[in-house]
């Protein structure tokens, strides 16, 4: 029979489980008798019932008891920080070699960097680590170059060879996606481009949702609407801005759901000005689950740099479309709520009414 410590301690592990918390990754596994296989605690798979699960120490001791290996999250913590190393490695070397081939093969080839992974090894490792590929990671920080020039008064043919770019197409073929516009554009401090936008009343009080023709671009909070107006000419001081309530109908309408807990998946697109490394911070926090949260230090591990959680902090700071991309669920080491740009009543408003969904 089992003491009383020994249950607490499974269900100490059962809640790191249910929270996929990294934390707990190489304290034990779990292992689910339906399927016969284990797994770490932040394995992303479906979370299986509890009565189908068994706690070991080591993933040897896992199979030793007829279990193996769940192929989704490599279950050995010892190869996943030995691919987060890689990827952190590869990472610097992109850094510094975007004027030259960065192909997956070539990638490989730097057997001091890739630690002897082969293509396909690195394009998982990169994408199980941030999400995106080693290209989608070389053109992001190209463009956060270009962006740089292009501030200093560069013309933007030379802005962009010097950024590692060895033509203009390629160029304007990834400037929508990273920019929002186009690099002439983005010089001339997003003159020209039309930002449409939105106010409404919300669970929180007031909300302001602005987008261009590709996507959203900012969301505010607030309790009245003229400082959400002012913020949002400040953030576009060149653009074209015009109130469209019923063309910003739809997407209002699914944000003040999410708001409310009656949609909690909000896969909306996004059309934001970000460096390479605010980009990757970003698509992290869209990808924690609803109503859970994560330390600033978890997701600066997550992205391979353990030590840049200050860097993820003014990342989430700086974020243009908050509850879209939900920096309120990134909180501090001991559970505390850090700041928010809308006020912490915001923060812990959102948190609250995501808990409450979730366990209605």
């Amino acid at each position: 029979m089992a003491t009383r410590k020994q249950t607490a301690n499974e269900e100490t592990r059962w809640h790191a489980v249910l929270a996929r918390d990294p934390r707990h990754d190489g304290n034990f596994v779990f292992a689910v008798r339906s399927t016969g296989i284990y797994c770490r605690p932040s394995c992303p798979s479906r979370r299986p019932q509890r009565k189908h699960v068994l706690f070991f120490a080591t993933p040897q001791a896992a199979e030793r008891a007829g279990f193996r290996r769940c192929r989704r999250c490599g279950a050995s913590p010892e190869n996943s920080r030995a691919a987060a190393e890689v990827v952190a490695r590869l990472c610097r070397y992109i850094e510094t070699h975007l004027d030259g081939p960065l192909t997956l093969s070539a990638l490989a080839q730097h057997s001091d960097a890739s630690g002897g992974m082969g293509p396909h090894r690195i394009l998982r490792a990169f994408r199980r680590a941030l999400g995106i590929t080693p290209r989608q990671y070389a053109d992001a920080l190209r463009i956060g170059a270009v962006k740089k020039h292009l501030r200093g008064g560069q013309d933007v043919t030379t802005a962009l060879y010097e950024a590692g770019f060895g033509s203009s197409s390629r160029l304007y073929e990834r400037s929508s996606a990273h920019l929002g516009m186009t690099p002439a554009t983005y010089r001339r401090g997003g003159a020209g481009m039309s930002v449409r936008y939105a106010t409404s009343a919300c669970a929180l009080g007031r909300v302001l949702v602005a987008a261009t023709e590709r996507g959203i671009s900012a969301l505010f909070l607030g309790d009245t609407d003229r400082p959400l107006e002012k913020s949002l000419r400040e953030e576009f001081p060149n653009a074209e801005i015009a109130r469209d309530t019923n063309g910003m109908k739809e997407w209002v309408g699914a944000i003040l759901r999410h708001i409310e807990g009656r949609q909690p998946q909000l896969d909306l697109p996004l059309d934001v000005v970000a460096t390479a490394f605010q980009r990757r911070v970003w698509e992290a926090l869209r990808r924690i689950p609803y109503g859970r949260t994560r330390t600033y230090t978890q997701i600066a591990r997550q992205l391979g740099q353990p030590t840049a959680a200050r860097a993820v902090a003014r990342a989430c700071a700086t974020n243009p479309a908050s509850v879209v991309i939900p920096c309120h669920r990134v909180v501090r080491e001991d559970g505390a709520l850090a700041g928010y740009r809308w006020g912490l009543k915001y923060k812990r408003a959102l948190l609250d009414n995501e808990k409450q969904s979730r366990s209605a």
